[in-house]
């Protein structure tokens, strides 16, 4: 049954996973419904369980002692939320929820510490968490040295890298909050975008119509996680499957 679960999950760290390691956690996965604002790992409070996300997207938020607040990462298809347990903590001052409503498998805290004894499961998890560093840096970099319309690009291509559809349900509202701007300044860009072809935006909609034209505006900023991400883990998928087999599109193509 293990086997089985593994072969049609489209989680990737799931699937790089050896049989031998995947048969220490398969009995235990539990298959559940993410909707939009599930929270998956809650500020301050123990960390009892993992998803692993297999469709929708969630997002990683930072929030200050005065009520600021800001998007610090992105989890899909690619990861697993509540990781900081694989570097022995069983909380973080940051909180995790469901962006783009989905599903994934659930698995509790003490099981998938148990992949530890496995080394190769093991140096999966340490480089995945490595690829969840660089998001951050580059997310830090982005802020400080890229424009608004560039930045906005690179949130985007990031949603399109862990969505299934070209349509993702995004509201000016929450691209605002995920950007820490104004509302009016992310409506502004999504216009630019608009006007050089690359998506449609509508309320609490944006269609991505040119892929390449994102990437060509994000420029520099966007790519060197994602990268990273195929050089460490994508080719180690089951078989030597890539992304597209899994959605239909390769990262950074």
């Amino acid at each position: 049954m293990a086997r089985i679960v593994q072969e049609q999950t489209t989680n990737r760290l799931l699937r790089s996973l050896s049989q031998e390691a995947f048969k220490v956690i398969g009995p235990y996965v539990v298959s559940v419904d993410l909707p939009v604002g599930r929270p998956l790992v809650e500020a301050g409070k123990p960390i009892d369980h993992v998803c692993f996300i297999e469709s929708g997207l969630a997002s990683m938020v930072v929030v200050s002692s005065d009520g600021n607040s800001i998007e610090v990462g992105q989890i899909g298809f690619e990861g697993l939320s509540g990781y900081p347990v694989l570097l022995g903590v069983d909380r973080t001052p940051n909180r995790t929820f469901m962006q783009v409503a989905g599903r994934g498998l659930e698995l509790s805290t003490s099981r998938v510490l148990a992949l530890q004894d496995q080394p190769e499961a093991r140096l999966l998890f340490l480089r995945y968490i490595h690829t969840r560093e660089l998001q951050l840096a580059h997310s830090a970099l982005a802020a400080a040295r890229y424009s608004m319309h560039q930045r906005l690009a690179r949130w985007l291509l990031m949603c399109h890298d862990r969505l299934i559809s070209d349509d993702m349900p995004l509201t000016h509202d929450f691209l605002a909050l995920m950007l820490g701007v104004r509302r009016s300044g992310v409506t502004e860009h999504l216009h630019v975008l608009e006007g050089m072809h690359a998506i449609r935006s509508t309320r609490g909609s944006v269609r991505i119509l040119s892929r390449r034209i994102l990437i060509d505006i994000a420029g520099a900023c966007y790519g060197a996680p994602e990268a990273e991400y195929e050089r460490l883990i994508g080719a180690e998928m089951s078989g030597g499957e890539r992304p597209s087999k899994l959605r239909g599109k390769v990262w950074l193509s």
